[in-house]
């Protein structure tokens, strides 16, 4: 008699390796995590360097207009509410320009404020332990830093901080200036962060050799990460802004200057592949206001702010940017 017929058995030792590797980057972070428990082999080739560089630039290449970050405070909403405990809502630009959401999570520490987002990780700030966290949510890790040497001095000290990822050593940098207002003795300090490393080192503030005399950079404000750069704006002792950059290759300060301006409530964006200037010209009418987007055409040459206006109603202030 004969015997029956077995089924095939599917394992990925009859399919090449590189195949899998391809494969594997196509499917959601959710279910990548699901399959790292498979074998030791896919949590090897998951959790890869390589593997996650990889599938972070496919999803970069998704048929979409872009995300929208933006924080959901409590109902009660103390002065700098931003601090407080609260959740996060992801949705996703569709082309009819109307909004998905698609995921909403829980910030996992207290009295945080989110000071940056990079690939995928966000850069969390504890104003009053002074301790600042990088959290991947979508794999549920967090890490606490490592603590610096520069820390407050005065009461009137406050810190700006920037996220970055450095693209030729596949490795993270956190950007950290303190400054001390009401004196002129005491000069601005910088410190950078390596997560490769774990350790903080101090990189010097030039300036002096700064064509605009820097004075301060804003209590509220912290870096966005463009073009390899951290991106933030000063002000000058005249009154004047500019925007401050921090090389993460050569770790180098540099300035863009502005368009003339005389914006409200000014913040940097990152708007359809550009750097943009985001700010409020005046008063529309009783109800709305005038919102400038000054958008840089060509990275780094001046000439090229171009300004689009926008009409907006019943504006609370800013919460989030998106590429829509």
């Amino acid at each position: 008699m004969s015997q029956p017929r077995r089924k095939p058995k599917l394992s990925s030792e009859f399919i090449p390796d590189d195949v899998v590797f391809d494969i594997l980057t196509r499917f959601p972070v959710k279910s990548l995590i699901r399959f790292r428990c498979v074998s030791k082999s896919y949590n090897s080739t998951i959790t890869s360097p390589i593997f996650i560089t990889k599938h972070f630039n496919l999803n970069q290449a998704n048929n979409h207009n872009g995300y929208l970050l933006y924080s959901i405070d409590p109902i009660s909403r103390p002065p700098l509410g931003r601090f407080s405990d609260r959740e996060i809502c992801a949705v996703v630009c569709n082309s009819d320009r109307t909004l998905t959401e698609i995921s909403r999570f829980q910030i996992p520490f207290p009295r945080v404020k989110v000071v940056g987002f990079c690939n995928g990780i966000f850069c969390l700030y504890n104003y009053r332990d002074d301790t600042i966290y990088l959290w991947n949510q979508c794999i549920k890790k967090s890490k606490m830093l490592a603590t610096t040497a520069l820390t407050f001095k005065t009461r009137d000290a406050h810190f700006n901080h920037g996220l970055a990822y450095h693209s030729q050593n596949n490795d993270f940098k956190i950007l950290r200036i303190i400054w001390c207002y009401g004196t002129s003795t005491v000069l601005p300090e910088a410190a950078v962060y390596t997560l490769s490393t774990d350790s903080w080192r101090r990189v010097v503030i030039p300036v002096g050799s700064l064509t605009q005399s820097i004075h301060s950079i804003p209590a509220s404000t912290d870096f966005i990460f463009f073009n390899g750069a951290l991106h933030c704006i000063a002000n000058t002792t005249r009154g004047d802004s500019f925007i401050l950059c921090f090389d993460v290759n050569d770790e180098r300060f540099r300035e863009i200057l502005l368009p003339a301006n005389r914006l409200l409530f000014k913040q940097l964006v990152v708007f359809k592949g550009s750097l943009a200037l985001v700010g409020l010209a005046g008063v529309l009418n009783e109800e709305g206001y005038i919102c400038h987007i000054w958008v840089m055409r060509q990275y780094g040459v001046v000439e090229s702010w171009t300004r689009r206006t926008v009409p907006v109603n019943n504006l609370e202030g800013f919460s989030g940017c998106t590429t829509c």
